[in-house]
């Protein structure tokens, strides 16, 4: 009678250790990371354990991003006018070819052209977008798609157009990109007299353009203060 009994608790205790094994393989194997492809569970995805890494297929996307801004500050500050923060987007040795007929070889030829060409006379809108970037290293190419809008009330003109640029970077010694070649290739342009557009009305200019009976005009004003306004109608 005691010998069974002791049996019997030999047994239970026993079974009670396989369960408890069992419950610790199961609970173990629930937290053990998936592999070969694995389809992961929502709290895996949230473990800060977990390292989520890039396609090896992608490297330099941190340059990629660099180089994007770098082109979106290059336009902001060619419509902006804001001709020193142009010019810090190149490198001094930077080139620009427009045509066979419009090129130039250094940062300094590019900018003065620019300044002459674009002053306040000159309204212009440059949207870049669909962004082909390839980085090697230290340097790097792109490709983007401009499309561009020039008004130049002082000959009646307004022009449209779009086209693929073609750019070259740089990595300087400061680790930002600057650009070291840039220029266009049009694919269509077209030019349009502002007097086939007889409802046009310019009533805002960032460089005191506005428009008047006779067409538009520039008016003196000083920087900061309001805008003026055209009569109200009677």
């Amino acid at each position: 009678m005691d010998q069974g009994s002791g049996e019997q608790g030999r047994g239970d205790s026993t079974v009670d250790a396989a369960e408890e094994t069992a419950e610790r393989t199961e609970d173990t194997a629930e937290r053990a990371e998936p592999r070969n492809g694995a389809q992961t569970e929502e709290g895996d995805l949230l473990d800060p354990r977990r390292v989520i890494r890039p396609p090896a297929d992608r490297p330099g996307m941190d340059d990629v991003a660099a180089i994007s801004r770098l082109k979106f500050r290059y336009l902001r500050a060619l419509d902006t006018k804001s001709w020193e923060e142009f010019a810090d987007t190149m490198i001094p040795e930077a080139t620009a070819t427009y045509s066979e007929y419009l090129q130039f070889e250094s940062r300094d030829a590019f900018l003065a052209f620019m300044r002459n060409t674009l002053g306040p006379h000159v309204i212009t809108e440059h949207r870049c977008d669909h962004p082909e970037v390839d980085v090697d290293g230290d340097t790097a190419t792109g490709t983007w798609y401009l499309a561009d809008t020039v008004l130049i009330p002082a000959h009646n003109m307004l022009l449209r157009g779009a086209a693929f640029y073609t750019d070259r970077y740089v990595r300087c010694d400061d680790g930002h990109w600057r650009i070291a070649h840039t220029g266009y290739e049009r694919t269509y342009e077209v030019v349009v007299s502002l007097s086939d557009l007889p409802s046009l009305r310019l009533t805002s200019s960032r460089w005191g353009l506005i428009a008047r009976e006779d067409g538009i005009a520039p008016v003196e004003r000083d920087p900061g203060s309001a805008p003026p306004r055209e009569p109200e109608a009677e």
